[in-house]
């Protein structure tokens, strides 16, 4: 599938090199160059040069074919990538580790080489549903953090795991709230949690903008957003409407 090329027999970095080699071919096999021009235009912080073109669903199709495989382990050893896809790749790969402890090992590594909400974004692994009390725990740590994409995984954990009846906490909304930055990245996640924790436990997240706890710009996206929400209802949304600033 891959072809690899020898350099050399017996000569494990040049072995390495081909590796590395032919899963970027492969990537740059499967490069859509229109969607490449739409793509990198939603992500103003990548480089163009660093966009292949690659449509989600095909990329994690490839995830899962190389998934266990030497030249899929020796790639997640291989940072940081050249191509936006290569990281989302590497994070399509971390999705699919079953052990809690190895997932959270390799995201703690591949975290910090994240530069752009969609791959951000777009990391989900499947050990975190049946591992809760673990991941909230390293989502407040995530939180903490001052790297904006480190910071804005660890909100984005806290928003599809734990706002549901059975895990919500009302001390998960003092924790989002307390984060303080004027970092677009940062408050815009802001804006989407509080805007889904409106949408799923509306009364113990509404005094959080009652009391004006997030800044003027956060404040007002979280209102617009829920406002624009189906799960809302008219009367909250004109609840919301009143607060404003």
């Amino acid at each position: 599938m891959h072809g690899f090329r020898f350099l050399s027999i017996g000569n494990e970095p040049e072995l390495f090199f081909v590796i590395m080699i032919s899963i970027q071919d492969d990537l740059l096999a499967m490069r859509d160059r229109e969607y490449r021009e739409f793509s990198s235009k939603l992500m103003p912080s990548v480089e163009k040069d660093r966009v292949i073109g690659i449509r989600i669903p095909k990329l994690r199709r490839y995830a899962k074919q190389i998934n266990n495989s030497c030249e899929a382990l020796q790639f997640l050893d291989a940072l940081p990538h050249t191509y936006f896809e290569e990281d989302n790749l590497h994070a399509f790969l971390i999705e699919q580790i079953k052990d809690y402890d190895e997932c959270i090992k390799r995201l703690n590594v591949f975290l910090p080489f994240v530069n752009n909400w969609a791959t951000c974004d777009c990391l989900s692994p499947k050990c975190f549903k049946h591992n809760l009390p673990l991941l909230c725990e390293d989502a407040k740590r995530w939180i903490a953090s001052r790297h904006t994409y480190v910071c804005r995984f660890g909100m984005g954990m806290l928003m599809r795991y734990f706002l549901e009846d059975d895990t919500f906490k009302s001390e998960y909304l003092d924790l989002v709230a307390s984060v303080e930055s004027e970092e677009y990245y940062i408050m815009m996640m802001q804006a989407w949690y509080f805007a889904t924790a409106l949408a799923k436990q509306y009364e113990s997240t509404l005094p959080i903008l009652q009391s004006r706890r997030l800044n003027a710009w956060t404040h007002n996206k979280t209102i617009q957003k829920a406002k624009e929400s189906l799960r809302i209802s008219p009367l909250q949304k004109r609840e919301l409407a009143r607060l404003k600033v």
